[in-house]
């Protein structure tokens, strides 16, 4: 979301732009509710809707409003019936809202969204769905008295963090992935030679420091997740020690059976609570019978997702049998 809105940032100081919004959804469709995309005035888009016919519908309507400036709904039908405009066999309908924004008061409401999710702060973004009314934010504090069909409301989260213990093969496409599917990267190593922007260029935060200089981090950032990619096991103790009594979204760690059990009873001998080692992903992410670094870190994002979104981890075909 982050991301988005950066680029939205970008996009306006150029000129005006259509933002796409799915605001209500019915069966099944390609993208849930508050996804986005938009179209700038060259025609470039930045994000999906779910792409295919419909978006492609999206996008011609875009067009227009770019030319006339009018708010209007776009009703995209997945259910493959034959009378339909638009084909599409998911089974469901997208509700999809258009609207122009440029000039300086929407391009000063985006930056207002990215300061408070680059500062980890949450808020609410309120879209009217009347022709005079204009997008506005609310504080999280803020009570919301309104009517749901006459206004989109949506709530604003700071992007997920992955802090990535170890800077080795396997983290360096770790922190590519983990980038592209929506979480900010901190990588941290105290090896100086490894821990460098020049491998890790999609870290926010670089850390070629002692395990011990985590310790604010782990205070102060919500939705942590973490993944101990580590040399050996005599490096995965002192960070799981500092990991204990943390409540963190997510804890991994790489390693063998063998490795996993000696680190377990390690810290067992020592008087850690094994209901903490039970949260713990270990061996780390799906089996999917990866080898190299590139698959090993594809597997680490799949887990990741698997754990943010509430999935099951099975071969979609699967669930046609269920």
């Amino acid at each position: 979301m982050l991301q988005f809105y950066q680029q939205l940032a970008a996009a306006l100081k150029k000129g005006a732009v259509v933002l796409a919004t799915v605001t209500n959804t019915q069966g099944s469709v390609p993208r849930e509710v508050g996804a986005k995309m938009f179209i700038d005035a060259n025609g470039n888009t930045i994000g999906t809707i779910g792409g295919g016919a419909g978006e492609a519908k999206v996008y011609q309507t875009a067009l227009q409003v770019l030319q006339t400036g009018e708010k209007q709904f776009v009703e995209i039908d997945l259910s493959g019936a034959v009378q339909r405009e638009t084909q599409g066999v998911c089974g469901g309908i997208m509700l999809v809202w258009l609207e122009l924004w440029l000039g300086n008061e929407s391009l000063n409401l985006v930056n207002q969204i990215i300061n408070i999710l680059t500062s980890g702060q949450i808020a609410t973004l309120v879209t009217p769905f009347d022709a005079d009314k204009k997008p506005y934010l609310l504080l999280e504090t803020q009570l919301i008295a309104t009517v749901q069909n006459t206004e989109f409301i949506e709530t604003l989260l700071p992007p997920p963090t992955l802090l990535i213990i170890g800077a080795g093969h396997i983290a360096v496409p770790l922190a590519q992935i983990a980038k592209i599917i929506g979480f900010q990267v901190i990588i941290q190593d105290d090896r100086p030679e490894f821990a460098t922007k020049e491998r890790f260029p999609e870290a926010s935060l670089i850390i070629a420091q002692p395990i011990d200089s985590i310790r604010e981090i782990i205070n102060k950032i919500p939705d942590l997740y973490v993944v101990l990619v580590t040399k050996g096991y005599l490096q995965d103790l002192p960070a799981l020690k500092l990991l204990y009594n943390h409540q963190l979204a997510y804890i991994g760690m790489v390693g063998s059976k063998k490795r996993v059990h000696t680190v377990y009873k390690m810290l067992q001998d020592e008087g850690y609570a094994v209901d903490f080692l039970q949260t713990i992903y270990a061996p780390i992410g799906l089996d999917i019978g990866a080898l190299t670094p590139e698959e090993i870190a594809v597997s680490i994002c799949g887990e990741l997702i698997k754990v943010r979104r509430g999935g099951r981890g099975v071969s979609l075909s699967d669930k046609l049998v269920e």
